[in-house]
């Protein structure tokens, strides 16, 4: 194909994503949602308008795969893997292990699939997209809320479990059809062992030497961070392997370097870019104008998805004893398949194991799962106001009853994360009756081993409030940082208490300005305003209303001046 033409079908396409993604904004939509119908647009249309060779479309997609794979290792630093925790662990083990049995027997009953292509189907069910939930986590500001940690969590054990798996699945092609399958597996495991040793040894030894001197310049930082995720991805394919892995692995390897936050700052805008590459990946493999054979199967697999993945999650969730609410939010929140169940199609077609029916049945799928999970997401605390008497069946009820709640508090604090640590050291130097709410089980328990009044409850669950003696408490602290649940715990307190000190956690200027008119006495600003700050405040004051106003006032003029200077969304400060 022509330069020209590759150069005029290229502009097609991003001009094609530009009008979708601008008119799905303009509705209110997610901007995803936009990309991935542009990719259904472009994929029967425009391409064959624009030429015949899809050859440019091939290339950046291999491009962008490797690119945004890289940019999801840069989030797996192994040292994570240590704050996970056991729930964690044993959430996204034992969920992919029942969602790949219930997907792999229900598409081999109903659907009729021979035994390869119901193991691929299973397997591509078994993870969730890394790339989504990251970006709509990040995009609402819920990276640091409880069930976004534990989302996280889950999603690097599928990832470290999706490594693995995509090692053996490209050595096979490598591996001679006489081998045995142990002889397989060993071989599998020696080659893909040893690259990674490689890579993982230039990166403790060599990289730190290469980044130091690198990092003086901000350009030669970027420039490097790019050569080296594709340089490993090309040493993969090398020996057999596929870029994608080659590419995830880099990331991961860089990750333990000091200046990976840095790096992955400079690569975001090119994230975005190659999003919308991807979901126009996603359309190439649909044959909408023959899409009828594969509907019913896809459908299947998005049930699968989009119901029975949840419930697993839920009732798993429910097993460590964590609120309903969360439990659902993670649920809601890990409700599609992933980039990697691409990768392992992709594998599988050039292998030839699976048929090009399969592939775009279970693509179709991730269209169908990544749109529907993106309004899953946006819109999970409505869903769950609705749902939360049926989902109460998914709660431990003994966490509940454990409650020993008294009929008067001084003061409650609402969240023991970094901020609420320093906030309760002031409350036990002011010697007042104070107790602790948070949805963490874990949290509670070791809480109760220091002999600190501690109580399970989530402050958005309208119940426990009720349960609270909040009409007779002084000071009401929330350091939970989620806007909507500080809004109704404003409101629950205000309707029964004029006179309480109310304390809570904002994200912005806008946030905070909007829970002073609601109400709220103080409202903290990490971002400006530390947790130091506050826990001086409530040692000076006390339960002294009008030491609070004053503060209130000087707060409010503060806000309203950085309102002023364009200082509204600062960078989120991690607990």
């Amino acid at each position: 194909m022509a330069v020209e033409g590759m150069f005029f079908q290229f502009a097609m396409i991003l001009l094609v994503a530009f009008v979708v993604s601008y008119i799905v904004r303009l509705f209110n939509q997610p901007v995803i949602v936009g990309y991935i119908f542009a990719g259904m647009i472009i994929s029967p249309f425009i391409l064959e308008f624009g030429g015949t060779s899809n050859e440019i479309i091939n290339v950046f997609s291999k491009f962008g795969i490797a690119f945004l794979l890289f940019i999801v290792g840069l989030h797996l630093n192994p040292k994570v893997i240590k704050e996970i925790g056991i729930p964690s662990l044993f959430i996204g083990l034992v969920q992919m292990a029942l969602t790949f049995v219930f997907g792999f027997v229900i598409i081999f009953y109903l659907a009729g699939w021979n035994l390869i292509s119901s193991v691929y189907a299973g397997i591509t069910l078994m993870f969730s997209s890394t790339i989504i939930v990251m970006k709509l986590l990040s995009d609402r500001g819920e990276l640091d809320s409880f069930h976004g940690k534990i989302s996280i969590g889950v999603l690097i054990i599928q990832d470290l479990v999706a490594i693995v798996l995509l090692i053996i699945i490209s050595s096979t092609g490598i591996i001679h059809g006489s081998d045995s399958l142990s002889s397989f597996v060993i071989k599998s495991l020696i080659s893909g062992g040893g690259l990674l040793l490689l890579t993982v040894f230039i990166g403790f030894f060599v990289l730190p030497l290469i980044l130091k001197s690198v990092a003086k310049s901000q350009e030669l930082l970027f420039l490097f961070s790019i050569a080296w995720c594709f340089s490993i991805a090309a040493l993969f394919n090398f020996f057999g392997f596929s870029l994608e892995i080659g590419a995830l692995i880099a990331g991961v390897v860089l990750s333990i370097s000091p200046y990976s936050v840095e790096i992955s700052a400079k690569i975001r805008p090119l994230r975005d870019f190659f999003l919308v590459l991807f979901f126009i990946i996603l359309g190439l493999h649909i044959p909408i104008k023959n899409i009828q054979p594969i509907l019913l199967n896809a459908v299947i697999l998005s049930l699968i998805t989009l119901i029975l993945k949840p419930v697993i999650l839920i009732i798993l969730m429910a097993l460590f004893g964590y609120t309903k609410r969360n439990n659902f939010l993670v649920g809601t929140t890990l409700a599609q398949i992933s980039e990697f169940s691409l990768i392992v199609l992709a594998l599988g077609l050039s292998l030839g194991h699976i048929t090009n029916e399969v592939v775009s049945t279970i693509t179709l799928t991730g269209v169908i799962t990544i749109t529907l999970s993106t309004y899953m997401i946006i819109y999970s605390k409505k869903f769950y106001n609705k749902m939360s008497s049926i989902l109460t069946i998914f709660e431990r009820k003994d966490a509940i009853q454990k409650r020993d709640i008294k009929k008067k508090y001084d003061a409650i604090l609402f969240g023991y994360n970094r901020i609420g640590f320093g906030i309760l050291q002031s409350l036990k130097k002011i010697k007042h009756d104070y107790v602790v709410v948070d949805f963490n089980p874990d949290i509670i328990s070791n809480l109760n081993k220091l002999r600190i009044p501690a109580i399970y409850g989530d402050a958005y669950d309208t119940e426990l409030l009720e349960e609270l003696p909040l009409s007779n408490t002084k000071l009401i602290i929330s350091t939970i940082p989620d806007f909507e649940t500080n809004m109704i715990l404003i409101e629950n307190v205000r309707l029964i208490n004029k006179k309480a000190i109310i304390i809570t956690r904002a994200h912005s200027v806008k946030d905070a300005l909007d829970f002073y008119k609601k109400g709220a006495s103080y409202v903290l600003t990490p971002h400006f305003l530390g947790g130091e700050y506050i826990s001086k405040l409530i040692l000076h004051e006390k339960t002294n209303t009008e030491g609070y106003e004053l503060e209130k006032e000087k707060h409010i003029k503060s806000l309203k001046k950085m309102i002023e200077r364009g200082i509204e969304h600062p960078q989120v400060e991690r607990d």
